[in-house]
């Protein structure tokens, strides 16, 4: 199902631990580390999606979490030309997603990357919410980065918790975040 404008419905899930830390999945035979994601069938919501997706690859369930927002609207992105199927070629530029920001309220034994025929990813770990993003698909990064922003605001924090014991790499998150987020450069 590709609109008019050649972009495809998908969805996007940032899941987050009790830490505030989010889930990456590692691509299947791939050394490229990313979010689950995928279409929206005909007929699906987005939010029905979600649950799909979230269920197929990392065997997740709506009772393993919980959701914290949703992006405003959708976010895209453009699909090199070598990494579109020969079929789609022509009218197919890429994606169009909405982003869900999860908190998982189950366990980390809860998670299984078996739970479909086809798996997506061979292993995955929990991260900064802040982490680089290069390990991510290069035409994937600046949607990865507006998802991240915009849903950043719905993070809860306690001011007591300590983030980190390391304050060079506080120091380093500070930098990037004024960096990245502010556009302030030293």
């Amino acid at each position: 199902m590709i609109d008019r404008n050649g972009y495809r419905p998908n969805v996007g899930i940032i899941l987050l631990n009790s830490k505030n830390e989010v889930f990456w999945g590692k691509r299947i035979r791939q050394n490229s580390w990313q979010f689950p994601q995928g279409g929206i069938k005909s007929g699906e919501s987005p939010e029905q999606a979600m649950y799909r997706e979230l269920s197929e690859e990392i065997g997740l369930r709506p009772n393993h979490v919980e959701i914290i927002g949703r992006t405003r609207d959708w976010l895209r992105y453009e699909v090199p030309d070598r990494w579109i199927r020969r079929e789609w070629r022509g009218n197919y530029k890429g994606q169009k997603q909405i982003w869900y920001l999860l908190r998982l309220i189950g366990r980390d034994s809860d998670v299984s990357l078996r739970r479909s025929a086809h798996p997506e990813f061979d292993a995955w770990r929990w991260n900064q919410y802040w982490v680089e993003l290069d390990t991510v698909v290069e035409f994937k990064r600046k949607v990865y980065k507006q998802a991240l922003t915009e849903l950043s605001r719905l993070l809860k924090t306690d001011p007591c918790q300590s983030i980190s014991n390391d304050t060079s790499n506080l120091t380093r998150q500070a930098k990037k975040i004024l960096t990245d987020r502010l556009g302030i450069n030293e």
